[in-house]
């Protein structure tokens, strides 16, 4: 069978793409923002790339169209793909119809973390010799890959809230069915698509409504908007993660690189791993009782995350030169931000911290989180934001509380060179970005490397 994937690149229908192509299909696509690392999964994967959206990519007629989210009414080849009747579907139809069905799916949803989460349970269930599938928005890298078939029953999913497409509104994971639902957390986010958290929380309903009666539900304590979901409604037995939980952990070191696990109040082990932040601690949490179910001892878990190697483009040192550390990080949400820049606190102490945001996301050039976003960067010692021409908001007004510790760019050159005359030995300066972000990262690897 032929798939022509509309909106290849994109970390869900780039996955998809590779999953069809293991499954023997012949897979063509196209896209118009084309860049690494799913880029190049897709060209090694041997899938054949085009760019744009014109007409002409639909000859010859494939057997069935996969159109991603990203696509509207209007652009050339969604219309020719209706005026001349071709048989089309959304990714997460098709993932479902040709895939999970009889899959036993390990679904992670939340606002934040869902790639962090997803990456650590996929790891875990391979260490154990499980060989599970996967489908995963970012690269772990113990894997090097986003997407595998795996030959056993298990399969990861990341649950993305976003809508399925332009004829499906409904969210992504109404569609997967998960038999083990992790639920990391709740907030508003995805303002392009959704009014208020009330709507969002109403797809999550739908979503712990598909979990059958002898699955399980993870969720941590202290989410108000996940009880609320919750209290819909679920039939569904559940584990509690967190202060009070049925899961806990107990720090044993300041930076939070070693901590206990309890189970039930009982300790069932100790983690020693390089991963930050205290939402990466509950994340592990939630792995360790998804795995659980799924039949892995929690010690075994624990001694697996251990190994884990963290995510491509989530806190990724990218490189050192002159003492100066760049990190790339996905964080493009006010709390994932602050949760990003205060685990780096910690690891780092008194160290200088330079954050570099762009705020790319439709939420984030709304302006939506705009006060929070301020909140958010008080862990940094120095602020650099991207402020591009279709920035809705004037972040001027706010960002003067931060005082000569912010600076507003409109030009990436601009942010490469005041950080290549202002940053010094031994400066940790991570930049956010849920995009390619002009290619700053290398660009900010040269400056500094050129004025020796």
């Amino acid at each position: 069978m032929h798939l022509h994937i509309l909106g290849i690149c994109g970390a869900f229908m780039g996955g998809v793409a590779l999953l069809a192509r293991a499954l023997g299909h012949k897979v063509t696509g196209s896209d118009t923002n084309v860049y690494p690392p799913m880029s190049t999964q897709i060209e090694q994967a041997g899938i054949g790339l085009m760019e744009g959206f014109g007409t002409s990519q639909l000859r010859p007629v494939p057997d069935i169209v996969v159109v991603g989210n990203a696509m509207r009414r209007g652009i050339p080849v969604v219309e020719h793909m209706l005026d001349q009747g071709l048989p089309y579907t959304s990714g997460p139809e098709w993932l479902r119809e040709n895939l999970l069905g009889e899959r036993w799916v390990l679904a992670v949803a939340g606002t934040h973390g869902k790639t962090s989460a997803s990456s650590m349970l996929a790891w875990v269930l391979e260490d154990a010799g499980l060989d599970p599938g996967f489908l995963i928005g970012g690269v772990p890298k113990n894997f090097g890959i986003s997407a595998r078939l795996g030959s056993s029953p298990f399969f990861v999913v990341e649950a993305d809230e976003y809508d399925t497409a332009f004829f499906d509104k409904r969210s992504k994971f109404v569609h997967y069915r998960p038999r083990t639902l992790v639920l990391n957390n709740l907030e508003f986010d995805h303002a392009d698509i959704f009014d208020d958290l009330a709507m969002i929380q109403r797809q999550f309903h739908h979503l712990v409504r598909t979990v059958p009666g002898t699955g399980l539900v993870i969720h941590p304590t202290g989410e108000p908007a996940l009880d609320q979901v919750l209290a819909m409604g679920c039939w569904t037995p559940r584990e509690t993660v967190g202060d009070g939980g049925d899961w806990q952990f107990q720090p044993e070191r300041p930076d939070d690189s070693r901590f206990q696990i309890l189970l039930q109040g009982e300790p069932v082990g100790t983690l020693d791993w390089d991963q930050t932040g205290r939402y990466n601690m509950l994340n592990a949490l939630a792995v360790l009782a998804a795995t659980k179910h799924a039949g892995v001892l929690p010690q075994e878990s624990i001694a697996a995350l251990g190994r884990f190697e963290g995510i491509k483009r989530r806190m990724e040192l990218r490189g050192e030169r002159g003492g100066v550390r760049v990190y790339d990080d996905f964080a493009h949400h006010p709390t994932a931000i602050a949760s990003t820049l205060e685990g780096l606190r910690k690891r780092v102490g008194t160290g200088r911290i330079i954050a570099v945001l762009e705020p790319r996301s439709n939420t984030m050039r709304m302006g939506i989180h705009q006060e929070s976003l301020v909140i958010s960067l008080e862990s940094a010692d120095l602020v650099y934001l991207f402020t591009p021409a279709d920035l809705k908001w004037d972040p001027a007004p706010l960002f003067a509380g931060l005082g000569r510790g912010a600076a507003l760019c409109a030009c990436v050159d601009d942010i490469i060179d005041q950080i290549a005359a202002e940053a010094r030995p031994g400066d940790h300066l991570v930049v956010m970005s849920n995009g390619s972000f002009g290619g700053i990262h290398q660009k900010l690897l040269d400056a500094l490397a050129a004025r020796g």
